[in-house]
């Protein structure tokens, strides 16, 4: 079959999320009724991604989450960004925000602890969240009340560019040592 690659683009094109190469493997299976390997479907993916490296395309095909997904690339974000801006309305309040951090760093978490954590009632924060379909329920609690559990998407993941919560930076990153008080022992 000679269009094969062209169909591998167009499903990693269409995907509003990154696919991974087994969703890849059961479309083309079920399209054409024959079997396709996975060695197969990643060189013509491997083409793909060569030919989008191009100066000549805006866009590339990153591989994130386990799966791949049109991106622009780095040289064209600030345009892009500004057209995002301008178009979005409704952005994270800090509230959501500071949950969505929780819940990064802490899944799998429950409702009662993010709360303690924020020292404030979360029901607002979550409802947005799931909404927007950063967070999702991962399970029940074994503590008394079986509280629901919550950890990040991969919506999430995709939206931050990343394969893996490991991925995220460590608060060591954010720190600053070079205030001190006192001497430092020698």
């Amino acid at each position: 079959m000679e269009d094969i690659e062209q169909h591998i683009e167009a499903l990693i094109f269409v995907s509003e999320q990154s696919i991974r190469t087994e969703e890849i493997i059961y479309c083309l299976q079920a399209a054409f009724g024959q079997d396709f390997s996975e060695e197969e479907v990643n060189a013509h993916i491997k083409h793909i991604t060569q030919k989008y490296h191009d100066k000549a395309f805006a866009i590339e095909v990153v591989k994130m989450n386990n799966g791949y997904q049109f991106l622009t690339k780095k040289s064209y974000h600030q345009v892009v960004s500004l057209l995002q801006a301008q178009r979005s309305k409704k952005k994270l309040s800090q509230a959501a925000l500071e949950t969505l951090a929780i819940i990064a760093y802490k899944q799998p978490v429950t409702k009662p602890d993010i709360e303690q954590i924020r020292g404030v009632n979360c029901d607002y924060s979550i409802q947005k969240l799931l909404e927007k379909e950063l967070i999702s329920i991962i399970g029940k609690s074994e503590a008394i009340g079986k509280p629901i559990l919550y950890g990040t998407s991969s919506v999430f993941m995709d939206y931050f560019g990343i394969n893996d919560i490991k991925e995220l930076p460590q608060l060591k990153e954010f720190t600053d040592n070079t205030a001190t008080i006192g001497e430092q022992a020698e």
